[in-house]
């Protein structure tokens, strides 16, 4: 039974792929790149953003830098806000919290931009320690926000905490945090995707979480 719940933010606890394909397609637009069918830049919900400008259309680390400023300005001006909270995602944190359990979020979301999403949806009451990426990049990877937070947390026993993620990127972060995961089919990441990264758990529905917690 988990006592200790990590949790990534896109695709796990929000359906914020509008806002960030919006955001990837506007700065995708600052190169005269177009992508007709948007659904193609879901692929972009979870990942760091410089691996993904980087993995999906070679841009060198420079223009990555460049890519990731014109996506904030979209981001943060809409993008942000092109966003909502998956149903029984509130009850779920609050089941969290009412069995005593603890509930971190580990997200390589920029922190600020992560507080700001939870404050906005006002679900951060529910979070011990909200831990992101940081803004220049010295951490980015999934692996290094869960380190980070682990430390944040004092937590140096890691049985009994899991990390959910919807993503290949959050399991193995997990692994290479040597923590338990459970990947989740209500976000982006298929079933394909997220048993090949290792998961030790899926979930197909929010209810289905709470089983996998539970367990």
């Amino acid at each position: 039974m988990y006592h200790t719940i990590l949790f990534d933010l896109d695709g796990t606890l929000t359906d914020s792929g509008p806002g960030i394909t919006n955001s990837v397609a506007y700065a995708l637009k600052k190169w005269d790149i177009t992508e007709n069918d948007i659904n193609i830049l879901k692929k972009f919900v979870g990942p760091p953003l410089d691996a993904s400008f980087t993995k999906y259309y070679g841009f060198s680390k420079e223009k990555c830098v460049q890519a990731i400023q014109y996506y904030r300005e979209y981001y943060l001006a809409k993008g942000i806000y092109e966003n909502r909270v998956y149903d029984g995602i509130e009850g779920l944190l609050k089941w969290i919290r009412d069995t005593g359990r603890r509930a971190i979020v580990a997200t390589s979301k920029p922190e600020p931009s992560a507080i700001h999403v939870l404050e906005y949806f006002q679900i951060d009451s529910y979070f011990d320690i909200i831990a992101g990426a940081t803004m220049d990049g010295s951490r980015v990877e999934k692996s290094d926000v869960i380190r980070y937070a682990l430390e944040r947390a004092g937590i140096r026993d890691l049985s009994g905490i899991v990390m959910v993620g919807d993503r290949e990127n959050d399991i193995q972060g997990a692994k290479v945090n040597c923590l338990d995961s459970i990947g989740v089919l209500y976000g982006y990441g298929s079933r394909e995707e997220l048993e090949a990264a290792g998961a030790m758990q899926i979930a197909e529905t929010v209810e289905d979480l709470r089983g996998c917690i539970e367990k």
